[in-house]
């Protein structure tokens, strides 16, 4: 009866010991793969700006799916003899056997052909311009990184074919623009039609706000040559406007912007002096009045850095965001979140995740 319980017990602890695997990992791999998917994403990001600094072709490869199974087995073995009469004691024997099999199966899909055109080369609606600024995107970083103009007033180009240095008041317009968002006098509105044509209104509010902010937006009606006093102005995808109520964004494509922000990374001077690349006309102390200031400050070290936020490696030198740098962390999030703006849909886009816990 001694032996009999004692066999009760060993099966009940082995068994209480393997219980399913399942809920332990819905909590271990939905936060590891949210950790390692944006991460990645970050890194590829950063490398596809750093080859084009380089002239070199980017390759964007989407997490297409996420299957991650798990199989657990399990088996108990029991054997043994008991005590009859004055007979010499038996033999009590226990045995257990287990196999555990993880095998996640990740599907990446390269963007070419007509899913590159549509997400890469087609300009950014100035609708999501002004929808990013609607939800607090500030207008500093907003506006440098997806106008090209606005109404005629060009913005820096600082890498490819044409640099220039930029009008002036192009970024007087971002300052102003600027502090009416502060001053929340700024606002949009959407109309649509049943052509399913989309127009978005920027409105400047003019009533119960302070009287400087009522003067920035005189000078930035004036500047731009709208209006002045009108609440609503059409925001249309042009480069000149059609009349004095119209403001015509040029907006650049996501390609043109990381092309942009491909102009502003630190690069070696030998690396310019060989010819690899060119020289920026963007330098780290520019100043914003000119137009100069670095949207992003992507730097390179020969050794891997200590404190990055991202780092790549490219041509024997490492690229990098400084975890303390505030503001290059908000640009490249911007410029990811932009990706998922105009991404072309589907649920081919979104990442899934799929852990059987039976």
């Amino acid at each position: 009866m001694v032996k009999r319980a004692l066999i009760a017990v060993l099966v009940s602890v082995f068994v209480s010991a393997c219980a399913t695997a399942g809920p332990g990992a819905v909590h271990r791999d939905r936060f590891d793969y949210n950790a390692a998917v944006p991460d990645s994403w970050k890194e590829q990001t950063l490398l596809n700006i750093v080859k084009l600094r380089y002239a070199d072709m980017p390759l964007f490869m989407e997490v297409a799916s996420i299957v991650s199974g798990y199989t657990m087995e399990r088996s108990v073995n029991l054997a043994g003899t008991l005590f009859e009469g004055d007979a010499p004691p038996g033999s009590l024997s226990l045995g257990a056997a287990g196999k555990y099999t993880d095998r996640p199966t990740i599907t990446y899909a390269p963007i070419t052909g007509a899913q590159f055109n549509k997400n890469f080369m087609t300009p950014v609606p100035p609708s999501a311009v002004s929808f990013m600024q609607q939800a607090g995107w500030p207008a500093d970083i907003v506006l440098p990184i997806t106008l090209e103009a606005i109404n005629g007033l060009r913005a820096r180009k600082s890498a490819g074919a044409g640099q220039r240095t930029g009008d002036a008041d192009y970024y007087r317009v971002i300052e102003l623009f600027g502090e009416i968002q502060r001053s929340a006098a700024m606002g949009m509105r959407v109309h649509s039609n049943d052509q399913q044509d989309v127009t978005t209104v920027v409105v400047i509010r003019r009533t119960n706000v302070p009287e400087e902010v009522i003067a920035a937006g005189d000078e930035l009606t004036d500047i731009l040559g709208m209006r002045r006093g009108a609440q609503e102005y059409s925001a249309v995808y042009a480069e000149v406007a059609r009349d004095d109520t119209e403001m015509a964004m040029l907006t650049r494509s996501m390609l043109s912007i990381m092309i942009e922000l491909a102009g502003q990374v630190d690069v070696p001077p030998a690396h310019v002096t060989e010819g690899r690349t060119v020289p920026s006309l963007v330098g780290p102390d520019s100043s914003a009045g000119s137009g100069k200031r670095r949207i992003i400050d992507i730097r390179q070290s020969a050794d891997e850095p200590g404190d990055a936020f991202v780092a790549v490696k490219y041509h024997d030198h490492w690229f990098w965001i400084d975890d303390r740098d505030f503001n290059s962390k908000r640009t490249l999030a911007y410029l990811m979140l932009l990706f998922s703006l105009t991404e072309s849909g589907g649920k081919e886009g979104l990442p899934l995740v799929i852990i059987p816990a039976g």
